[in-house]
C-alpha cells in the first residue's frame, strides 16, 4: 500500500496516513460516490487519480438501504508493481475486506457515541462512563478495562440509578451495586431477575419499562426499571443488564437506553475476551492480569488483605479415557461441570481459571493447610460429578497442587509453578489425590511414577502384548491428495483387555522405553505392510508412524530406521513419519539429520501437536517437513473460542504459503469438520471422521475402499469405508 485516506461522501477528507493528497484525489471520491445509486451492492470502484489507479471502497451503514449514499469512503493506492500489472480491484478488496470491516464497525460505534448527547454536560458525563469502562487514556491500564464490576459501577453512577445488577446465568456471574446516595433494596432482584431474563431473551435490544409494580411483604412497590440483553457473537441472548430507579426518580430514556446497550456491549466484549466459554471461569491471560492486581493491592494495603495466598493447580485425570470411550462432548460436559464446581465453592476473594484444556488454576486467599482442606473438598466434589453423567461407569477424578503464594509483585509465577509441580506429584502418585508443595520434600520435587505401571509395560513389550491400531485421515473439501491412516499403539493387559497410550506412554517417556516402543511399532508396521506391498506401491495411500524425541538420542536409530524402508521393497512414499513439535525442537540437530535421511529415501515427514511449541518458527525454514498436524486443543474450540479459530486458520495460510499439508487431528463432529473446511485445512482425522480400528483388519479392507475412490480422484465420504473403518 502506498497510502490511506478516509473521505467523507461529498469528498472531505477526514483522515490520510500522507502528510497532504492531491487535490484531484477528492473530486475522484465525491464523482465516484455519486455512482453508488446506479450500483447497488457494489463494494466499490477503481478510478485513476493522474497516472496512478486508486481503489475507492464504499463503507455502509447497517440499515443504510440497497441504493443508498456510503457514510465514509476508503482510497488505497498502491507502489507499482514490478511487473507493472495493475491489480484488479476484486484481488485488491479480497486483501483488505476484514480491516475495511473494522474500520466501518468502529467508525459506526463512533458515530453512534457522537449521536447520543444533547447537551454538553450529557456529552461530558457519557464519555467519562464510557471511558472508564474501556480503558480509555494514555496510562489506563489494560485490566481496568475487564472488570464486571467496574463497568456496573459505572453504569449506578453515571446514570444515576438506585440499583444496577448484572446476570449471566450459564456463566454463574451475578454483579449488584447499589448507588451510595439512594440505595434500593437488593431483594427486589429475587423477584424480577427471571421476569428480566425472560424479557431480554424476547427482545433483541434495550427495554424501558417505567412502572413495574412488584410485591414486596404486603404492599406494592413500583419501580422504574431498564433491561438489556447481553448477547454472545452469535446473537444468542445470555444475560441482562439491569438498572433501577425508584418511582419518584426521573424516567429512563431512549438516550439512557442507547447508553446502556454500548455497556452491554462492553460486558458481551469482557465474556468473550476473558471469560472461558465452556467453564465461565476467567481465561488464562486474565486470570493472570487479576491476580497480579490482586497481589499488588495485597502488598499496597499491608494488613487490609489476606495475610496468606496460596496457588492451587488442578489437572482432570485422565480426560482422554473419557474422549476415547464417551465421545469429545462428554469430556466437555465434564470440564463444564468442574468449572461449575469451583465457581460455586470458591470464597470471597479468590480467582479461578481454565488455563488449558484440562487445567485449572485458583489463588486462593487462605493460608497453607486451609488451602489443602479446600483442595480435598474439590477433590471429594469432582467424584461425585460422575454419578450425574452416563451409565454410573465413568471415573471422574482430578488431582490437585497446592503452594504458598507470599503477596509479592511478580511473586506468583513461581508460586504456581510450584503447584503445577506438585499436581504432576500427585499424577505420579496415582491421581485423585491433593499434594502439598515443600521444597524440602524430595518426593514432589523428584516425582515419583508408580512402579507397577512400569512393570506392566515391560511385561508387554517382553510377551509381545502389544497391538497396532489405524485411524483415517482424510482429504477435506476439494483437496486432491491421497488418504492416510495414522499409526496407533495399544497395549494388551494381562486380563486381555485394551489400554490406551494414554495409560502408560508417561510413565514409557519417564523410563526412557520411547525408544524400544518406537523400534517395536516401526518394525511391526513394515511387517504387516509388506505382504500389501503390490497393493501400495500403485496406490497413492499413506501410513503414518510416529517416534519420540528419545529415539532422536539413540545415535543407530537413523540408520535402523532406512535399513528397515530400504530391505522392506516398500514405496517409500506410502510412509510417513511424525515427530512431535516440541520434541524436533527440543533436538533440533538430530531431528533435521534424521529427517533428511527419511526425506532422501522418499518418505514424508510429519510435524504433530504444532501450535504447541516455541514460539519461533524459524525451524520451519530449515527442517525438510511436508505436513503440519494441527494440535487438537485448537481444533475442539474451533467453534466456541474465536482465537482458536483464528489459530487454525492462521497455521493453514502459513502452511499453504510454505507448500507445506495441513492435518486436524480431533474432529470429533460434523460441526466442527465443516468449520474445518472452511478455514482452509487440507485433512482432517477424528471421531467424526473415523475411529481407529485394527491395522489388520484396516489392511485386510484397503481394496475395498481404494476401490470405492471416484475417477476423478475424489475420495469417499466416512460412509464409503468399509465396516470395520467406519464402525470400529
Amino acid at each position: 500500500m502506498n497510502s490511506l485516506s478516509v473521505f467523507d461522501v461529498r469528498g472531505h477528507m477526514h483522515w490520510s496516513s500522507e502528510m497532504s493528497v492531491a487535490p484531484e484525489i477528492a473530486g475522484v471520491v465525491a464523482e465516484a460516490a455519486k455512482d453508488t445509486a446506479r450500483e447497488p451492492g457494489s463494494a466499490g470502484v477503481q478510478r485513476m487519480a493522474g497516472s496512478e489507479p486508486i481503489y475507492l471502497f464504499w463503507l455502509m451503514a447497517d440499515d443504510a438501504a440497497l441504493d443508498a449514499a456510503p457514510f465514509v469512503v476508503v482510497a488505497i493506492s498502491f507502489r507499482q508493481s514490478n511487473d507493472g500489472e495493475q491489480r484488479s480491484f476484486a484481488f485488491v478488496h479480497g486483501l483488505v475486506k476484514p480491516a475495511l470491516e473494522c474500520l466501518r464497525r468502529e467508525l459506526l460505534a463512533r458515530h453512534e457515541i457522537l449521536n447520543l448527547h444533547s447537551s454538553l454536560a450529557e456529552q461530558d458525563n457519557d464519555l467519562e462512563m464510557l471511558l472508564s469502562v474501556s480503558g480509555g487514556g494514555a496510562d489506563a491500564k489494560p485490566e481496568s478495562a475487564t472488570d464486571l464490576k467496574d463497568i456496573v459501577a459505572s453504569a449506578t453512577e453515571h446514570l444515576k440509578v438506585g440499583l444496577a445488577a448484572l446476570i449471566i446465568p450459564e456463566r454463574g456471574i451475578a454483579v449488584v451495586h447499589a448507588s451510595p446516595e439512594a440505595p434500593l433494596d437488593t431483594s427486589l432482584l429475587a423477584k424480577a431477575h427471571r421476569h428480566l431474563l425472560s424479557m431480554a431473551q424476547v427482545r433483541r435490544g434495550a427495554a424501558i419499562v417505567n412502572r413495574m409494580v412488584l410485591q414486596t411483604g404486603e404492599a406494592e412497590v413500583a419501580y422504574r426499571v431498564l433491561a438489556c440483553p447481553i448477547a454472545r457473537a452469535d446473537g444468542r441472548c445470555v444475560g441482562v443488564l439491569a438498572l433501577f430507579r425508584a418511582e419518584s426518580a426521573p424516567e429512563f430514556t431512549p438516550h439512557h437506553s442507547r447508553l446502556t446497550e454500548l455497556l452491554a456491549r462492553r460486558v458481551a466484549a469482557v465474556l468473550a475476551h476473558s471469560y472461558d466459554a465452556l467453564t465461565g471461569l476467567l481465561t488464562r491471560p486474565a486470570f493472570e492480569t487479576r491476580v497480579r492486581r490482586a497481589l499488588e493491592d495485597g502488598a499496597n494495603a499491608g494488613k487490609s488483605q489476606p495475610a496468606c495466598w496460596s496457588a492451587l493447580f488442578i489437572d482432570i485425570n485422565r480426560l482422554h479415557v473419557i474422549n476415547d470411550n464417551y465421545g469429545m462432548p462428554m469430556g466437555d460436559r465434564v470440564i463444564t461441570l468442574l468449572g461449575e464446581l469451583i465457581r460455586s465453592r470458591m470464597p470471597p476473594g479468590s480467582t479461578g481459571a481454565r488455563i488449558s484444556g484440562d487445567r485449572f488454576a485458583i489463588l486462593l486467599p487462605a493460608a497453607l493447610e486451609d488451602a489443602a482442606k479446600f483442595a480435598e473438598s474439590l477433590r471429594l466434589g469432582a467424584e461425585e460429578v460422575a454419578s450425574s453423567l452416563g451409565d454410573g461407569k465413568m471415573q471422574v477424578s482430578i488431582s490437585v497442587g497446592v503452594a504458598l503464594v507470599e503477596a509479592r509483585t511478580k511473586e506468583f509465577v513461581h508460586a504456581f509453578a510450584a503447584a503445577e509441580t506438585a499436581c504432576k506429584a500427585a499424577n505420579d502418585r496415582g491421581r485423585n489425590r491433593v499434594e502439598v508443595y515443600h521444597e524440602a520434600d524430595e518426593s514432589i520435587v523428584r516425582r515419583f511414577t508408580d512402579i507397577n505401571l512400569i512393570s506392566d509395560l515391560r511385561g508387554a513389550i517382553a510377551e509381545n502384548r502389544l497391538e497396532l491400531n489405524a485411524q483415517l485421515i482424510v482429504p477435506l473439501g476439494g483437496h486432491g491428495g491421497a488418504p492416510h491412516f495414522e499409526i496407533l499403539l495399544r497395549m494388551i493387559a494381562e486380563n486381555g483387555e485394551i489400554v490406551g497410550p494414554d495409560h502408560f506412554m508417561s510413565a514409557a517417556h519417564r523410563y526412557q522405553l520411547m525408544p524400544t516402543l518406537d523400534r517395536w511399532v516401526i518394525t511391526r508396521a513394515i511387517e504387516m505392510l509388506k505382504p500389501h506391498l503390490e497393493l501400495l506401491s500403485t496406490s497413492p495411500v499413506v501410513f503414518s508412524i510416529n517416534f519420540s524425541g528419545q529415539s532422536l538420542q539413540d545415535a543407530d536409530f537413523t540408520e535402523y530406521v532406512a535399513r528397515l524402508i530400504e530391505s522392506s521393497g516398500l514405496a517409500p512414499s506410502a510412509l510417513c513419519f511424525e515427530l512431535t513439535e516440541s520434541a524436533a525442537i527440543g533436538n533440533l540437530a538430530r531431528a533435521e539429520v534424521l529427517m533428511r535421511r527419511l526425506r532422501k529415501l522418499g518418505c514424508n515427514i510429519a510435524l504433530d501437536d504444532f501450535g504447541t511449541g516455541l514460539s519461533s518458527l524459524a525451524y520451519l525454514r530449515t527442517l525438510p517437513i511436508g505436513m503440519l498436524k494441527i494440535d487438537g486443543s485448537f481444533v475442539r474450540d474451533v467453534l466456541r473460542d474465536p482465537r482458536a479459530e483464528s489459530m487454525v486458520q492462521a497455521i493453514a495460510q502459513l502452511a499453504r504459503a510454505m507448500s507445506l499439508t495441513t492435518v486436524a487431528e480431533y474432529i470429533e463432529t460434523d460441526e466442527i469438520r465443516t468449520r474445518i473446511e472452511s478455514l482452509g485445512v487440507d485433512y482432517g482425522q477424528g471421531f467424526a471422521i473415523a475411529r481407529p480400528a485394527p491395522l489388520a483388519d484396516v489392511l485386510a479392507e484397503l481394496p475395498l475402499y481404494l476401490a470405492a475412490a471416484h475417477p476423478s480422484g475424489v475420495w469417499p465420504h466416512e460412509a464409503a469405508l468399509p465396516r470395520v473403518v467406519a464402525e470400529a
